[in-house]
């Protein structure tokens, strides 16, 4: 028997998610929580094989769940309407053993539960697709720079920091925003952090 958790916010689909697993022969609902944080208490206290996720929910995201959960033994199953390439992207980090798309068809969720658990890896091929087409343009060295940019650092501490001079961070900084076809520092960095470029 597979033992799933269900977090999900919205009550509703958290109830008709729990039923329609209930309805595989080989699956058991055992824990069913409103947020991340009862997620993970659930998953540690329960020990399911499984835990379906949503990612935007109240306390802890999914993938701030998943992230948590990544070395339990348990496989997390992330089930989401965002199919945004950042997000797929800290999923991936965080290991999770599939990426679903609440549009998909219901019986899709299930065969995608058993075959995570005979080891393999199910992703929603229109992630798969901008996965591999959305690579970060920038260079080690310009990453460094904006990673600092996000820090709330001046060009002067970014210039002490990196052991440059105050113009070639400005240089980096223009190049930064070609690269990324963006206009100032916070377009930079609210476009990194959707793609997922943030270490």
């Amino acid at each position: 028997m597979i033992r799933i958790v269900i977090a999900e916010d919205q009550r509703m689909l958290l109830g008709a998610l729990g039923s329609l697993l209930s309805l595989e022969d080989d699956m058991e609902v055992v824990g069913q929580a409103a947020n991340g944080e009862e997620a993970v208490a659930l998953v540690q206290t329960l020990q399911p094989d499984v835990c379906i996720m949503d990612i935007e929910m109240p306390l802890k995201t999914g993938l701030e769940a998943a992230e948590e959960l990544k070395d339990c033994g348990c496989k997390v199953i992330i089930l989401t309407t965002f199919a945004r390439t950042g997000y797929f992207q800290r999923a991936i980090k965080a290991k999770v053993g599939g990426y679903l798309l609440k549009d998909s068809p219901s019986e899709e969720l299930a065969s995608s539960i058993r075959s995570i658990m005979a080891g393999r890896r199910v992703y929603a091929p229109e992630l798969m697709d901008d996965f591999y087409s959305e690579e970060n343009p920038l260079t080690e060295r310009e990453k460094d720079v904006l990673e600092l940019v996000a820090d709330g650092k001046n060009t002067k501490q970014i210039a002490e920091e990196l052991h440059i001079k105050n113009g070639t961070v400005r240089n980096y900084i223009s190049t930064i925003f070609d690269k990324l076809e963006v206009k100032n520092r916070i377009e930079a960095i609210s476009q990194s952090k959707e793609k997922g470029w943030f270490k």
